[in-house]
């Protein structure tokens, strides 16, 4: 009797279709992005890096589309790739069509990709929570041997690594950014030695902010503080972050107020930069321009603008607005702005949905991410009104956080939360009875 051939096909597909491959995929472009071992390991320099995590992030996507159980994409995840294809069109109508081109496919369709991927194959927290620590565990290493190897050695701290988190200013709105997701990880942690760890890595951050003498991550670090004392403090009634908190507020007054160099540049915020000692070098003036320019393109330019990636064809010495927003309309249009805001907005309306889920009322951790998610876009929405970041990932990742989190508040898991009876005073008849089961399943 003759034996039937096992055809492969069917082996490979299931196989495929297995979510973990696209997760993995994932989390292998979240570690090699912020962590950048090219950077540190002799060698790996001469490998194209940019492009090895690019492929990683186009494998995910196509393993995750030819998954079995397809996830809806997220309707700021759909912004997104509308914002992808206003990016492309206005490449077609580029002053520089080849330079446009590159920072469309290797730069920015990277942040899609990534949102696009993390709202449809992260489902579990646990998964989140992997991909929350690979980020603020990198932060802080970075932080911590910039101030170890670079401190010192110029003006300002810089970042030891090569790409996004070189430049001082990059790197304190990154650190403002993943600062609260670390409290997260400080609050929910358990063991004393675990808590010291994350303890010292906040106070690693806060001290790479004030060293980078950046005033946009010195505001973006602010507002993260503040909804992190509101959510986790005040509101959680925790009171190690209160006293911590107030300690930390002190010693980071003293600290500011015995650095000339730093009072000085505080001031220049609101004096103009030609205060002396503040380092400023008439950066101020220099932005004032850079911003006036992004606004006259975006004027002429209205419909596709002149470009992603050829804002700096027309400043001098080739530099960046300074500002994410108006480099947005100068370089993408009126459109590809509005687009962008389109899906902050819808960030942020997701955090204030999540709020009313069964799974935020159930879940400590639901509720505790959440909370890091908003001082997390909030920090960034403040942070990019002074620093072009729209070719750097971390607010799409951000974004994808929310879209994830928000669909696991809303799991049938958690069941649907009983809606409570309203009393009038004017009713007097008791209310009909019902089953006092506030939770299903």
């Amino acid at each position: 009797m003759a034996t039937a051939a096992i055809s492969p096909a069917p082996l490979l597909k299931k196989a495929v279709d297995q979510p973990k491959l696209a997760y993995l995929a994932l989390l292998t472009f979240t570690f090699l992005y912020y962590t950048r071992p090219e950077d540190f390991i002799p060698g790996l320099s001469l490998i194209p890096m940019n492009k090895i995590t690019g492929a990683i992030a186009l494998i995910g996507l196509l393993v995750s589309l030819g998954g079995k159980d397809k996830v809806k994409v997220p309707m700021a995840v759909k912004v997104l790739m509308l914002l992808l294809v206003q990016m492309f069109f206005a490449s077609l109508v580029a002053v520089s069509g080849a330079q446009a081109v590159d920072t469309t496919i290797n730069k920015f369709s990277k942040g899609i990709i990534i949102a696009l991927l993390i709202g449809m194959i992260v489902t579990t927290l646990k998964q989140m929570r992997t991909l929350l620590f690979i980020q603020g565990a990198s932060v802080i290493a970075v932080a911590f041997f910039s101030i170890l190897i670079n401190h010192g050695k110029y003006d300002r701290l810089y970042g030891i690594q090569k790409g996004i988190l070189f430049n001082p200013n990059d790197l304190a709105i990154n650190i403002a950014i993943s600062f609260p997701l670390c409290v997260a990880f400080l609050l929910v942690t358990k063991g004393i030695f675990r808590k010291i760890l994350w303890s010292f890595g906040l106070i690693t951050m806060l001290y790479g902010v004030y060293a980078t003498y950046s005033r946009s991550g010195l505001i973006a670090i602010i507002i993260s503080g503040i909804i992190c004392f509101w959510a986790y403090g005040i509101k959680g009634k925790r009171r190690g972050i209160l006293v911590a908190t107030a300690l930390l507020g002190v010693v980071g007054l003293g600290v500011v107020v015995s650095s000339a160099t730093y009072r000085a540049r505080v001031a220049s915020l609101f004096a103009g930069g030609d205060i002396q000692d503040s380092g400023d070098h008439g950066s101020l003036e220099k932005r004032s321009y850079l911003l006036k320019l992004s606004l006259s393109l975006a004027a002429q330019h209205p419909v596709f603008g002149v470009g992603p990636g050829c804002y700096p064809i027309f400043s001098e010495g080739w530099q960046v607005a300074h500002n994410t927003y108006t480099e947005f309309a100068a370089e993408a249009g009126i459109p590809g702005l509005s687009l962008f805001l389109l899906a902050l907005t819808g960030a942020f309306r997701n955090i204030k949905n999540l709020r009313k889920s069964p799974g935020y009322q159930k879940d400590p951790t639901i509720r505790l991410y959440t909370d890091a998610l908003w001082a997390s876009l909030a920090a960034y929405v403040a942070g990019a009104a002074f620093s072009s970041t729209e070719y750097n990932l971390f607010p799409y990742f951000v974004i994808a956080y929310t879209c994830s989190l928000y669909r696991m508040g809303y799991s049938s898991s958690y069941g649907e939360l009983e809606p409570e009876v309203k009393k009038s005073k004017w009713t007097r008849l008791p209310a009909p009875k019902t089953e006092k089961l506030a939770w299903t399943r």
